[in-house]
């Protein structure tokens, strides 16, 4: 290795030195920032008692990334902000996240990536015990998956919109990504392989190009497969990204699934609806009255108006046979003239209608 000379290793200390004071200008800044999030925290009408204002929060980062103009690396000046605002946010009144668990699982990830690492994670055990923890108040926002790209919609998450009084206040989509890892990173000591049935499902084929003759076992989550994994040097687990930090794990593998464009979309879910932010989406629940052209009539008027209608879903109603509810997504907020006309305009030809939430488009 060559060795610096005197001149070198000046001008190398000389930079050292003024990162040093960059550190100390950026921290003496954050602390600034901390205090001017309190003073906004105290200035809140205390009655709304909400601490996450997402479009709010999208602003900031529409201003950070205009600035900065391509110059620092955008995903990092995410990931750094984004817990810069979740620092400063929990410190105004910390926040409690439901979400369906266990930890480290995507649905928690997805929580890290809207909320950042500050609030408190509580896992549910179903995705019913996330939407009780935010109609009773026992939580202020929970995380659920609503859609996969490759399985299709979550039945139960759209049962739950409908039974339980609770509000949609953002989406997030998560590239479902699937690691091999175990305790030392080599193949050679790998005797098992064990994980959900899902992603078991989702890297069969890279499995049997790689692995063929190890044998795979199901668990009831990859949280749990890392959990054992980190106990058992023979054991190797598909898990999540974060499983692996989390459990102290090695990657044998990264992306080892068989589609590479598996997302999930998630909801966050609250008890208010987000101020509008100019790029927003409207979430509603409904029925129609069982008449011929019922479902032109609730297409129609949104047409005339020019609102795209993103997603239009139907389910079962429970206890009613042959009686449907419809899930629709149109693109605008509910205080849109052309939205809020276009709901008046179909209510009387529904037995029933419900706005879920309207909150920021999420960045697919």
């Amino acid at each position: 290795m060559p060795i610096m000379d005197e001149e070198q290793y000046k001008k190398l200390r000389q930079f050292r030195q003024r990162i040093d004071e960059i550190d100390i200008e950026i921290l003496n800044l954050l602390k600034e920032r901390l205090k001017l999030a309190l003073d906004i925290g105290k200035t809140k009408d205390t009655s709304l008692n909400q601490a996450l204002d997402v479009t709010r929060e999208r602003e900031v980062f529409s201003n950070i990334l205009n600035a900065n103009q391509n110059y620092f690396p955008e995903e990092g000046l995410r990931v750094i902000f984004g817990e810069i605002i979740s620092a400063c946010r929990n410190a105004q009144r910390p926040l409690k996240i439901s979400f369906l668990g266990p930890e480290t699982t995507y649905t928690h990830m997805a929580g890290v990536k809207f909320f950042g690492e500050s609030p408190a994670f509580l896992p549910a055990t179903t995705i019913k015990e996330v939407f009780e923890a935010i109609e009773r108040k026992r939580c202020d926002f929970g995380v659920i998956p609503i859609e996969n790209s490759v399985e299709g919609t979550v039945a139960l998450s759209l049962d739950c919109l409908y039974e339980y009084d609770v509000k949609i206040c953002g989406e997030i989509f998560l590239s479902i990504s699937h690691f091999l890892m175990n305790q030392s990173g080599r193949t050679e000591t790998i005797k098992r392989i064990l994980s959900h049935p899902h992603a078991l499902a989702q890297c069969r084929l890279w499995l049997q190009a790689n692995l063929p003759a190890i044998p795979t076992e199901e668990v009831v989550s990859t949280a749990q497969a890392a959990r054992w994994a980190s106990v058992d040097p023979a054991v190797a687990a598909i898990a999540s990204p974060l499983a692996a930090r989390r459990y102290e794990l090695q990657v044998v593998a990264p992306s080892i699934e068989d589609f590479s464009d598996n997302t999930t979309r998630f909801l966050i879910l609250g008890q208010s609806i987000s101020r509008p932010s100019g790029n927003d989406k409207t979430s509603l629940i409904l029925s129609l009255d069982d008449k011929p052209g019922s479902l032109y009539k609730l297409l129609q008027p949104f047409a005339e108006r020019g609102v795209n209608l993103s997603k239009i879903q139907s389910r079962p109603i429970k206890k009613e046979p042959w009686r449907y509810l419809f899930y629709v997504d149109v693109l605008g907020h509910i205080d849109d003239k052309n939205i809020s006309e276009g709901i008046d305009a179909i209510k009387e030809h529904c037995t029933f209608l419900r706005c879920l939430g309207s909150y920021p488009v999420g960045k697919e």
